[in-house]
């Protein structure tokens, strides 16, 4: 019973340490001093740009843009609207895509006493997606901005000019910041970016990107902000992920500079709930105190931050951050080392059994909380009835909570039967069936799964070889502690940025297990003090695990930090007597497969997390075919009745270029609807394909193609990556632009075709069709959803 109480004080103490740090500060009042970030007068410009959905070239967005011009101008920052068409080009799976339209830039600037020094750039795209305010993204960033270099007029004449750069169409490519990185004359001294986003309503301020070489940009980081949740992972994990945001633009340059988000209630991120009243004032005082600590060391430098060797950085405790080059990581591996062979030599010196066998089947017990983990999160992710995609994510971003209880109550669960397995002995069977269990769960709820089934059955093996004996608490101790310096010292040499992760916890269980003689001396001074050190490691990984639950939809990684997490709960977790343990274990599992089971059958949809619906009238000029059409991925009632079949016969229908995936539609009354203005001049020596977007849409797509080949491909006169290879397929997406977009290329055969098939949107249900029938308050429109799309073909000849 003490173990249990030792337990449960160490559990509820790492749980109450991670809700703090993930609590952020309290927001400042409207008077609070001058010099401070105040949320509360950064809610003030934020209220404004978030009144209504802004998209690039609407006149909502319009009014944003002379709100930010008035109140630039209010401060002396002498503003000016950078008018841009500019385009951005990427190849996935050997298409080409590219992105472009028509924005408004808005830059200000505040100077500095030396005109000449490079400036510090503070960045934030003001447009937001259809149907959504963009409370947080990014009017929180704008607003942040602003309300920062008020507080620079407030401290004095920084040494460098203050360049506040408000980007314009970021959703729609990052076309500001290209535009402006690309062209602006004041992009040539900028030099160094603090660039300020938003993904989701809530949730602390991590800086998550920095420039190449980001040495010195992070000794400055852990200067100015030591109670920031950030740390090397993210840093690294977002460079191997395919995201982009304002940042990548100057970043792409080698521009050093932070990168800062919030992305809790992700439910809200490019929805109709990224309202005012639904956004964290926590968040963006959070987001606010770090860049203008940030953005202070920069402008009021006389030196920027230079280049350097990557640095490993992450907080500690009580706000502390520590920061050293990645060399030094091979020092803590080795302290780690020295303490875990102190620790073991104590605990034989003290009469206590260390034995090899132990210490094996204590590296095992490691492997399979590690892959039956895995494997029983994977599965939990598959029975939540959740499929995977972004619109598809909803039902379990609506019901954030109780998923991460989910996810945290099974990663425990696994944990603490591996402990007492080991504990008890003869439990092969149990251990064994479990993520078999889960494997044959995964294929039930998410049909074959190769990965899911190979980790139910490693899994399997694992408990055969490691659980059919008792194995002593200080072996088994020093084992898993052994299996953690193992994948320090592998991450290390592979990823040496990243090594702290888990070199950090071994140092620290080390410590307690040297302290404890693996376990073994029992006073009471010593079990508070272990329980201080297993809830300061708990605490410490609830910070990283929820940072991963909210950043990815990868829930098997969450086994790394069960298998962390088992480096501090051993001494508890590990009973004399196996059966406490085990009954322990499988009550924590059960409640873990309870909860999951209430996501099944209790639907989380609500006012404030309706179901998204993307409805469309879809008109097919070339075929002559109209539908209504539901984009979602699952029909909701109310989209049956938009498709008018609230009893069935809905097909599926592909319906490129707009719409990618294919829809759910119903045959409907086609309307004489205006076409996109194609045409083609074969005259001279370069054809020149011009296309115009119909009055009154907003976006128009083409997918376009030569069967013959070409040369000297411009679009809008810039060189465009537009044609790969005669016959291949471009996907260009031009918004908010009422002029035409011109293509030019220079052929190379003397006779060729040119093959387009486009699509354009207009938001705002056609007049002539049927209405669609009024959503419930659990239902919402969603992005582009309740607009018009006419698509068709078109094809010239030279």
């Amino acid at each position: 019973m003490e173990r249990t109480i030792a337990l449960a004080a160490c559990l509820a103490l790492g749980l109450v340490l991670g809700w703090l740090g993930e609590r952020g500060p309290s927001p400042l009042p409207a008077d609070a001093a001058a010099e401070a970030f105040s949320a509360t007068r950064a809610f003030e410009d934020i209220a404004v740009m978030a009144k209504a959905p802004h998209p690039v070239g609407t006149p909502a967005n319009f009014a944003v843009r002379d709100h930010l011009t008035a109140r630039m101008a209010a401060m002396d920052l002498s503003p000016r609207v950078a008018v841009a068409r500019p385009f951005t080009a990427r190849t996935h799976s050997g298409q080409a895509y590219v992105a472009g339209g028509r924005v408004e830039n808005v830059i200000g600037v505040l100077p500095g006493r030396d005109p000449k020094a490079p400036a510090l750039g503070l960045m934030a795209h003001y447009d937001s997606v259809p149907r959504s305010p963009g409370a947080a993204d990014d009017a929180a960033g704008v607003a942040a901005a602003m309300e920062i270099v008020r507080a620079f007029r407030a401290r004095g004449q920084p040494e460098r000019d203050v360049v506040l750069i408000m980007t314009d169409g970021e959703e729609a490519g990052l076309l500001g910041a290209q535009a402006f990185f690309q062209d602006d004359p004041l992009a040539r001294r900028i030099g160094f970016v603090i660039n300020l986003e938003a993904r989701g309503s809530a949730g602390r301020a991590n800086m998550f990107e920095t420039g190449p070489d980001n040495g010195p940009t992070i000794d400055l980081f852990v200067r100015t902000s030591p109670g920031s949740p950030s740390n090397a992972l993210a840093v690294f994990a977002y460079e191997q992920m395919p995201n982009d945001t304002d940042f990548s633009v100057p970043r792409s340059q080698g521009l050093p500079g932070l990168n800062y988000a919030f992305v809790g209630r992700q439910f809200d991120y490019h929805s109709p709930t990224s309202t005012v009243e639904n956004l964290s004032a926590r968040s963006v005082q959070d987001l606010g105190d770090q860049a203008l600590a940030a953005a202070v060391a920069v402008a009021y430098s006389d030196t920027l931050p230079g280049q350097g060797p990557n640095r490993v950085y992450a907080g500690t405790f009580a706000g502390h951050m520590l920061a050293y080059p990645a060399m030094v990581g091979w020092a803590v591996i080795a302290a780690a080392a020295l303490l875990l062979a102190l620790a073991g030599f104590q605990a034989r010196k003290g009469g206590a059994p260390v034995r090899w066998l132990d210490a094996g089947q204590g590296i095992l017990a490691g492997l399979y909380i590690l892959v039956a983990g895995a494997v029983v999160l994977r599965f939990a992710r598959r029975a939540s009835g959740a499929g995977f995609g972004f619109l598809e994510q909803h039902l379990l971003l609506a019901q954030a909570a109780r998923f991460e209880a989910v996810l945290i109550l099974l990663g425990l669960g696994v944990a603490l039967l591996a402990a007492a397995a080991l504990a008890k002995g003869g439990m092969r069977l149990t251990t064994a069936v479990a993520p078999l269990a889960a494997a044959v769960g995964c294929q039930i709820f998410g049909g074959w799964d190769l990965a899911g089934l190979a980790m139910g059955l490693i899994a399997a093996v694992i408990a055969l070889a490691a659980f059919g004996r008792p194995a002593e608490r200080s072996g088994a101790w020093i084992g898993l502690l052994a299996s953690g310096l193992l994948a320090a010292v592998a991450l290390q040499v592979l990823a040496p940025t990243t090594a702290f992760l888990i070199a950090w916890p071994v140092l620290l269980a080390s410590g307690g297990a040297a302290l404890s003689r693996l376990g073994e001396r029992r006073p009471l001074s010593l079990r508070l003090v272990l329980i201080v050190l297993c809830g300061a490691g708990l605490g410490w990984l609830a910070g990283l695990a929820h940072a991963v639950f909210v950043s990815l939809d990868m829930v098997e990684l969450l086994a790394l930090t069960a298998w962390l997490a088992a480096f501090f709960l051993w001494p508890f977790a590990h009973p004399r007597i196996g059966g406490a343990g085990r009954v322990t274990a499988l009550l924590v599992l059960g409640a873990g497969l309870a909860v999951l089971a209430l996501m099944r059958v209790d639907p989380p949809w609500s006012e404030r997390h309706p179901r998204a619906t993307l409805a469309y009238y879809l008109a097919d000029q070339t075929a002559g075919e109209a539908y209504r059409v539901e984009a979602a991925p699952n029909l909701a009632d109310w989209s049956r009745q938009a498709l008018n079949a609230p009893d069935g016969d809905i097909t599926r229908l592909k319906a490129p270029p707009i719409l990618p995936r294919p829809v759910w539609a119903t045959p409907t009354p086609l309307l004489d609807l205006p076409a996109p203005a194609l045409e083609l001049d074969a005259g001279g020596d370069r054809r020149v394909f011009s296309a115009t977007t119909p009055r009154g849409a907003r976006i128009l797509v083409l997918d376009i193609r030569v069967t013959g080949e070409v040369a000297d491909v411009r679009l809008n006169g810039q060189p465009a990556p537009l044609f790969g290879a005669p016959g291949a397929w471009t996907r260009l997406r031009w918004t908010g632009d009422p002029q035409p977009l011109q293509v030019s290329f220079a052929p190379v055969a003397e006779a060729g075709r040119l093959e387009v098939r486009y699509g354009a949107l207009s938001e705002g249900w056609p007049i002539g069709a049927a209405p669609l029938p009024p959503r419930p308050d659990d239902v919402m429109a969603f992005d582009t959803s309740d607009s018009l799309i006419v698509k068709g073909e078109k094809a010239f000849s030279w």
